[in-house]
């Protein structure tokens, strides 16, 4: 009986790891070039972790169970709250700001769709400590950076949860309110917004102009001139100083943004600055995001400080669906020791020597040597097959002259050198140390 994966869960075979290796590799040097040092959290946490900070409505989608000790585990359906929750019990003593990075599986039961799945991978930031503007636009660059580094075209918009929030505010709306027409403004409902506004007996005016506000949306800072000129935002606004800000340190990055104020967070712990990036390209159809971040307050929730945060997270699936390899990428660092034997021998010194050769050459570059007693031909269909650099043949008149012959598989030239030699030659060739 042939058991098959378990649903909206993927294998990935060494081409595919290669290429998510190669992304992995460059989000990681960039993140810490950049400051940020790297954790980890466990897979299964409290269930009461992710509830606390989501509502209990998230349980249906997520892998939840019992232990046999009877605690109520799930399964991470994300890694915020992780990392917030370690950031209280670990870190708060930690000089501020904080910064971390984060790359990891997660778990959530939905139904599987293209880059959409059951088991999926994330990687992401946090900085602990500060929601200036200023650390707001480094994660923002951070971010962007990181795509550019990947070669993915991408569309960032940045907008501001603290703008519709001071407007509903001035409506005399109360908090549970707000928090619901926050949601829906999230979920892009907007005949639901005016239907709930209606029956809370919201004024018409304050509604028209929430719709301005979330419909508002361009490039930079001629989109708040526009809400100026609308007088859709009050010019006092704390919110729209710490924007203007924003979108002012953004410029010195030179990172090309659209302001979009309908972006939104249906939770309240969200407290001002939000982004979301989206696929450029129509690669991933309707589920074209591929990052989302924001500024929040929420390791109150989990029994610590007050704290500001501002964090993304890269949905790393969809990353993987558009970062394409570079022939460079796919020509690996790799050398192929050849035993050149006898037909029908073994040629036991032949194959000795090989193994030693081989030894060396895998303390500095990745080796691999026949294993299957396969003839000279064949080797070297398997040496260009795996995209193999050099092939190193070891044969009796090698052996006499105490020599190997260094194939160059690019070219097909080979020449004869002296074992150490020919391992100074590969550390050249592969620019090692």
């Amino acid at each position: 009986m042939r058991i098959e994966r378990a649903r909206g869960t993927r294998d990935f075979l060494p081409g595919e790891m290669r290429k998510r290796r190669i992304m992995e590799a460059r989000m990681r040097e960039i993140a810490e070039r950049w400051g940020y040092e790297e954790i980890s959290t466990p897979t299964f946490e409290l269930a009461e972790l992710f509830t606390l900070k989501s509502g209990e409505a998230i349980l249906k989608d997520m892998y939840a169970f019992e232990d046999k000790g009877g605690r109520h585990l799930a399964l991470r359906p994300e890694l915020t709250a992780p990392v917030t929750r370690m950031y209280v019990n670990e870190l708060k003593m930690a000089s501020k700001p904080t910064k971390v990075y984060y790359f990891g599986n997660c778990f959530r039961y939905e139904e599987p769709q293209k880059a959409r799945y059951r088991e999926f991978w994330q990687f992401g930031v946090e900085l602990i400590g500060s929601d200036r503007p200023e650390a707001q636009a480094e994660v923002i660059a951070l971010a962007y950076y990181i795509l550019e580094s990947l070669g993915i075209e991408a569309e960032l918009h940045v907008g501001h949860v603290g703008l519709i929030r001071e407007k509903l505010r001035a409506a005399k709306m109360e908090e549970e309110q707000i928090n619901k027409v926050m949601r829906l403004v999230d979920k892009g409902e907007r005949e639901e917004v005016i239907a709930f506004m209606n029956e809370i007996r919201v004024k018409r005016e304050v509604i028209d102009d929430l719709l301005r506000l979330i419909d508002l949306k361009g490039k930079g800072k001629d989109a708040l001139k526009s809400a100026h000129d609308q007088t859709i935002i009050a010019p006092e606004s704390d919110a729209l100083k710490e924007l203007e800000m924003l979108l002012e340190m953004l410029n010195y990055y030179g990172v090309v943004y659209t302001l979009n104020l309908g972006i939104a967070r249906g939770l309240d712990y969200y407290t001002g600055m939000v982004f979301e990036i989206y696929e450029a390209g129509g690669t991933l159809g309707a589920q074209n995001q591929i990052c989302g971040g924001g500024s929040y307050r929420l390791a109150a929730l989990f029994g610590g400080d007050e704290v500001p945060s501002t964090g993304f997270a890269f949905g790393f699936d969809r990353l993987a669906e558009l970062f394409r390899l570079e022939t460079r990428d796919l020509k690996r660092k790799e050398v192929v020791v050849v035993p050149v034997r006898e037909r029908d021998t073994n040629d036991r010194e032949v194959v000795k020597e090989a193994l030693k050769i081989a030894s060396k050459l895998r303390e500095i570059v990745t080796t691999q040597i026949d294993l299957m007693n396969r003839s000279l031909s064949a080797q070297l269909s398997y040496a260009n097959a795996i995209h193999a650099s050099f092939a190193v043949l070891v044969g009796k008149n090698e052996l006499k002259e105490e020599k190997v012959t260094l194939r160059y598989l690019d070219t097909g030239e080979q020449e004869k050198l002296g074992v150490e030699d020919c391992v100074e030659r590969i550390k050249a060739c592969f620019n090692v140390k």
